[in-house]
């Protein structure tokens, strides 16, 4: 099996000019952890975490209006980790889940060409361990 059988393609995405009060944002309505960083090309060029958030600002679930107004001045190329990561579409799953395990990622951006076509997630990997084990369970053979 290989990353694009389990990387999702539809990726909420910061421009490296947008706000950590839209980073913020994004996060809390789509319940997701980590945002990747593009340029106007679709290029990867860095990622933010939820704790970067959390960081940056003393407590994200109580902001008060001054500190909502002082996130929406930081840019996510102040905040974002530019070493990242990264995975293909087509690496085996088994060394991606190599690569999350050894690294204690949350996620991997799915590149190809400098470009960002998906991301990975830790979450990604455990339904897909989860599945395996029902289909088990159930007398399936499984690899």
């Amino acid at each position: 099996m290989k990353v694009k059988d389990l990387m999702q393609v539809e990726v909420v995405t910061l421009r490296v000019t947008d706000t950590l009060e839209a980073a913020d944002t994004f996060m809390r309505a789509g319940l997701i952890r980590h945002l990747p960083v593009i340029d106007a090309d679709n290029r990867l060029v860095g990622l933010i975490a939820q704790a970067d958030v959390v960081k940056a600002s003393a407590s994200s679930a109580r902001l008060h209006a001054s500190e909502k107004e002082r996130l929406a001045t930081i840019p996510a190329r102040e905040v974002m980790v530019t070493d990242i990561i990264t995975t293909t579409p087509d690496t085996e799953i088994g060394e991606a889940v190599d690569l999350l395990a050894e690294g204690r990622l949350g996620c991997l951006p799915v590149v190809e060409n400098s470009r960002l076509v998906g991301i990975l997630t830790e979450t990604d990997c455990l339904r897909y361990l989860r599945d395996l084990l029902k289909a088990r369970a159930a007398g399936a053979k499984v690899p």
